[in-house]
């Protein structure tokens, strides 16, 4: 309550200076503005319109037609006329029906007809944006309400009749994205045309910027479109030189790999699909890998298949929602594999705190060098142990070799080189209940069954449990 009624701003402030602002940066014809607070009349929207608004939410006076009478309970299910209730006896009292909202809004849209037949306006997109209609109350010298300084909010030098300033929203000049000028479509697509055509396999090469967003997608998407996921790894190999924008790869699907000689931005990986990443330093590099960001925060969020290969350290929230994707990398910032689902992460080094916060299924190996890793853990789902079951250490071993393979890391040939001494210093996350679930899987293939066959038997045993 408190907070509501003394830090709040009038949404007034807020509509005349975004108003005007998307004005001066032409930007008004892209955005839809919509007020919202404490809307009781027709007057109120007009008002709302003339600063800029073209929508309008309403919220405590349809209530009050349903018969709300604001006691402010709604958080305590005690309300007293059985609006915001789940309890099945004070919904009874509930006498509301669409009719009073209906009335409502057709009382409100009457009040504004007349208010704009007043002032010579036809339509509410003619409305929108004239705040040179508004005019301030003038009060006597010397009371406060005299001091008030309404200029900023009702001086829009561009809100005249003959202006030709967009003053409202265009649906006409949002949606032009400039696809055909992205990367994809001027380079990838045209060079890899008659390989995807043929499903012949082809690599080619190629410089980026960070001007160059979600690059990879728009070729996955042509691969998708064409073959689904059915083509064999590394069927097309776009080998990059530069600094990777935004949504690197993001959904690239099975058959693509981008390998990537520089650094990227946020979002790398994004709902990597079944294809391939690589990012490693350019040749000749002093930094450390192990030590020094090479890609952004967020990375391979939501990814559900597919493999990347980091050759250098990650930013917050690495692998956020993986459901499927195997991964390595040589550190993360905080949040690591959090909500991760399945698949699998390996971080040859620090990780920062919270890591595997709600981390439900998968795995993750870490190289706890230091020994500190349970200080940084989020224990509330996981264990953690070594990585001592045959099954797990191939894994571990084979996705290091893959990331050598793809990124030439210094670190993961040391650890292949002295695998048997860098072993016992590996601790392998996994959550509890994605544990046993392993378990029965296992059990139940040792007794004949095929994976598919395990894992509903696995399911059901655990569900019963």
């Amino acid at each position: 309550g408190s907070s509501i009624h003394n830090a709040g701003l009038p949404w007034e402030l807020g509509l005349a200076e975004t108003h005007q602002t998307l004005i001066q940066n032409n930007l008004r014809s892209k955005v839809v503005i919509e007020a919202d607070g404490k809307m009781m009349s027709g007057r109120d929207v007009v008002i709302a319109a003339m600063l800029g608004a073209e929508e309008y939410g309403f919220a405590t006076a349809p209530l009050v037609t349903m018969g709300c009478v604001m006691m402010r309970v709604c958080n305590l299910d005690t309300c007293p006329v059985g609006v915001a209730t789940q309890n099945p006896e004070l919904r009874k009292r509930f006498r509301g029906k669409p009719e009073y909202v209906i009335n409502f809004m057709r009382f409100m849209a009457q009040e504004m007809r007349e208010y704009m037949a007043k002032l010579g306006i036809h339509t509410v997109d003619e409305l929108v944006g004239r705040s040179d209609l508004l005019v301030q109350k003038q009060y006597p010298a010397g009371t406060h309400e005299s001091k008030i300084d309404m200029s900023n909010i009702l001086t829009n030098p561009y809100a005249k009749e003959e202006s030709d300033v967009k003053m409202h929203f265009v649906p006409e000049d949002v949606f032009d994205f400039k696809l055909d000028k992205t990367i994809d479509e001027t380079v990838i697509i045209p060079e890899m045309k008659e390989a995807l055509a043929k499903k012949q396999k082809k690599e080619i090469r190629i410089n980026v910027s960070n001007l160059n967003r979600a690059l990879g997608t728009l070729f996955g998407a042509e691969i998708t479109r064409k073959y689904y996921n059915t083509l064999e790894d590394d069927t097309f190999v776009v080998h990059c030189t530069g600094a990777g924008g935004q949504s690197f790869g993001a959904f690239i699907p099975k058959g693509l790999t981008l390998a990537l000689e520089g650094d990227s931005n946020d979002y790398f990986g994004k709902g990597l699909s079944g294809g391939k990443l690589a990012v490693f330093p350019p040749k000749g590099s002093k930094f450390k890998e192990d030590e020094n960001i090479i890609i952004g925060n967020v990375a391979l969020f939501g990814a559900t298949s597919g493999k990347a290969f980091i050759n250098g350290v990650a930013g917050e929230r690495f692998c956020v929602r993986n459901s499927g994707a195997s991964v390595v990398v040589e550190g993360v910032g905080e949040h690591g594999c959090e909500y991760m689902t399945g698949g699998c992460a390996v971080i040859l080094g620090e990780v920062g705190k919270n890591f595997a916060a709600g981390m439900s299924g998968g795995i993750a190996y870490v190289l706890d060098r230091e020994n500190d890793l349970y200080t940084k853990l989020n224990k509330s789902l996981v264990g953690f142990g070594a990585v001592t079951k045959p099954e797990d250490v191939a894994q571990l071993k084979g996705l290091i070799e893959e990331h050598v393979a793809w990124t030439d890391s210094k670190l993961g040939k040391k650890i292949l080189k002295n695998f048997d001494t860098y072993l016992p210093h590996f601790k392998k996350i996994v959550p509890h209940d994605y544990a046993k679930m392993l378990d029965s899987i296992a059990e139940f293939e040792a007794e004949g069954m095929s994976r598919e066959e395990a894992q509903i038997e696995a399911f059901y045993a655990n569900t019963r449990n």
